[in-house]
């Protein structure tokens, strides 16, 4: 009898995240962080390795058996282009026309595809292999113009994407059990971790979201700028040729370059009494405040935020600093269930602040098990 076993794999900018989802129900997470001397190599390769090890143990299927055994294996795609699906089966035709993207999002999709060819040379001789591509631009397929065209040529056919879809598409499935009826209305979900980004969602849809054309738009985040004057680009480009220029924007800006080159490591930071340091966090999140007041303003008012993400989760002092001055939006933040990272972080008298943590694998697994029947 033919059983199934789920993978997902989660390549982001600074870590590989993977979790094994068995046939009894168990699951088993693996996480696989960047270390400092791999930062400019192909650090995702050394992390693989330590994965597939890990996994020998952890699949407990024998020869006999695997033939019988379908391997399930949901890839996290961080950009899939102009589709508007949120997954689909990456045969020869999906891995070239991924291959073709790559461009779009250059700090990630690489790993994203080399995942994909580490797992068909390990896994493909001894299972029934399915691999799925779930991307993280399809929840954003619902922005409506005003909030995808950029004001350049139409013509030119650039427009803004969006990212952290898998995520804010797990958020918004469990708003409806915190909230109730406030989950349908105009909800700011922040994404906030080495990679950062802010979504609006109205009724659980994106209406909004602050990465644009690649991710490296928007807020600051750990080595990316964010938006700056176009201009600036324009005089960068002067003096750096596209690769160099694109290792710039990617590795050698945001938080790396707020704070002197001291860290992009926000925990690092925050442990710093430096100067720089300081100033890099108060630039970071004055920044995403500015994001949350623009986005009020442009409906209306907000009706709840949530804090999700590696900083989102784990930084109470970030959570303070973003919330301070948004008391006459309605947002309180209590001092006690924050330093608690606690669910709700609100005020008895606030509209609702939440944390809830990122669980990208679990949307993953969500959107590749609808092809498990293949």
């Amino acid at each position: 009898m033919e059983t199934l076993t789920t993978l997902t794999i989660n390549c982001g900018s600074s870590s590989l995240k993977a979790s094994l989802f068995l046939a009894d129900g168990q699951r088993i997470n693996y996480c696989y962080r960047q270390t400092p001397d791999q930062k400019h190599g192909n650090y995702h390769a050394k992390a693989f390795e330590h994965l597939l090890e890990d996994l020998k143990t952890s699949l407990r299927i024998d020869d006999k058996s695997s033939k019988t055994h379908t391997l399930l294996i949901g890839h996290r795609f961080v950009h899939g282009g102009d589709i508007a699906e949120a997954a689909r089966l990456i045969d020869a035709n999906e891995r070239s026309r991924l291959e073709s993207i790559t461009h779009l999002a250059p700090l990630h999709m690489p790993s994203n595809l080399q995942g994909v060819d580490i797992c068909t040379q390990a896994f493909a001789d001894r299972f029934k292999l399915l691999q799925v591509a779930c991307f993280d631009t399809a929840f954003h397929h619902t922005l409506s113009e005003l909030a995808y065209r950029l004001p350049i040529p139409k013509a030119l056919d650039y427009r803004r994407y969006g990212f952290h879809g898998l995520n804010y598409a797990n958020i918004a499935q469990q708003l409806t059990q915190h909230l109730g009826t406030t989950a349908n209305g105009h909800v700011v979900i922040a994404h906030l971790g080495s990679g950062a980004s802010l979504c609006l969602i109205k009724n659980l849809r994106s209406i909004d979201t602050s990465m644009g054309y690649s991710p490296a738009g928007g807020i600051p985040m750990a080595t990316r700028s964010g938006d700056i004057d176009p201009g600036v680009m324009l005089a960068l480009a002067k003096d750096h040729d596209y690769h160099a220029l694109s290792e710039l924007v990617y590795q050698k800006m945001g938080l790396l370059a707020l704070s002197n080159g001291e860290s992009s490591d926000m925990s690092a930071l925050i442990a710093s009494n430096s100067a720089h340091a300081k100033f890099a966090i108060a630039f970071f999140t004055r920044q995403v405040r500015a994001t949350i007041g623009a986005y009020a303003a442009k409906v209306g008012g907000l009706d709840a935020i949530v804090f999700t993400g590696g900083i989102g989760e784990h930084s109470a002092l970030v959570r303070a600093m973003i919330c301070d001055h948004l008391e006459f939006m309605g947002f309180k933040l209590n001092i006690e269930k924050n330093q608690q990272h606690a669910t709700v972080l609100s005020n008895m008298d606030s509209k609702p602040i939440l944390m809830i943590p990122a669980d990208e694998e679990a949307e993953i697994a969500r959107l590749a098990y609808s092809f498990s029947h293949l």
